[in-house]
């Protein structure tokens, strides 16, 4: 079985539409692919109405958390969308990412870009705004010659020139809230530096003593010794360990399946979910 899950779609910051999403995951060789869009749901109807025979979809989202003043981000598998207190808090965060793009794109202007809110609205479309699409507009202004160019110091990384603070969850709660819609966390991309700072490890300690499932070991941004030392602490934690090509289309150069989960780490996130099941693809309706 060949297994993605880390996946987003144009309902937060992909540049597929979810239905393109799941077929060109069946069109990839996926088997299982997971929906993890930023904070929302939105897509997962899309999804499971267009999927194709022989992939099976994993329902997620990719929460927004920051603990000790770093951000990082919780993938959430399998939980309830409906549980009042989890919807909630992304509401919270959903609502917060409109005046924080329009506050990134005042920024940039007051350093001389000549970017405008309209032109961060039209690539963002339907999805969730957010700090790729002002990355995108950099992009097409030729400041940047690529979106990953956007997410240094001079720019959006966190603490960056242009950067604006958003709504988000204390990971521990996080953790507490999807177990209680009866979901799974993973711990998305722990070690990549390039993002910015990143926790330490007795933070994943900590995080693990809440209840963490586990962490996203096989990552475009994790380098080999980084994914060693990633599988030395999650057995010391006795954390899951999962692989992901965090795809956003077009938007990134990941491709789908560029990284995978063993099949028996699959079987043990989904034995230990209780909020949704893992939907088969019935053969959705052609492109």
């Amino acid at each position: 079985m060949r297994i993605d899950l880390h996946t987003h779609s144009t309902a937060s910051d992909g540049t597929d539409s979810p239905a393109e999403l799941v077929r060109n995951a069946a069109a990839a060789g996926l088997d299982v692919v997971a929906l993890t869009d930023h904070d929302t749901t939105r897509g997962h109807a899309e999804a499971i109405a267009a999927l194709p025979e022989g992939l099976t979809l994993v329902t997620g989202a990719e929460l927004s958390c920051r603990m000790d003043g770093i951000g990082l981000h919780m993938l959430a598998y399998l939980f309830d969308p409906e549980e009042p207190a989890l919807l909630a808090e992304r509401e919270l965060v959903r609502d917060d990412r409109v005046p924080r793009a329009r506050g990134m794109v005042a920024k940039l202007q007051e350093l001389g870009v000549p970017v405008t809110w309209e032109q961060v609205a039209r690539i963002a479309g339907d999805g969730s705004v957010g700090r790729p699409h002002v990355a995108e507009a950099l992009v097409e202004l030729g400041v940047v010659s690529d979106v990953s160019g956007a997410f240094t110091p001079e720019w959006l990384a966190d603490g960056g020139r242009a950067y604006v603070e958003k709504h988000e969850l204390d990971p521990v709660d996080a953790i507490r809230l999807v177990k209680a819609a009866g979901g799974v966390t993973v711990f998305a991309h722990p070690l990549a530096v390039k993002r910015g700072q990143v926790l330490p490890e007795a933070s994943v300690a900590r995080l693990a003593e809440a209840g963490l499932d586990g962490i996203e070991v096989d990552h475009m941004d994790h380098d080999e010794a980084t994914r060693a030392r990633l599988r030395g602490l999650a057995k010391e934690l006795g954390l899951l360990t999962t692989g992901s090509s965090d795809y956003h289309g077009s938007r990134k150069t990941c491709r789908l399946g560029e990284y995978t989960t063993d099949p028996e780490i699959y079987g043990e996130i989904t034995r230990r979910a209780a909020g949704a099941f893992p939907v088969p693809g019935a053969g959705g309706p052609a492109a």
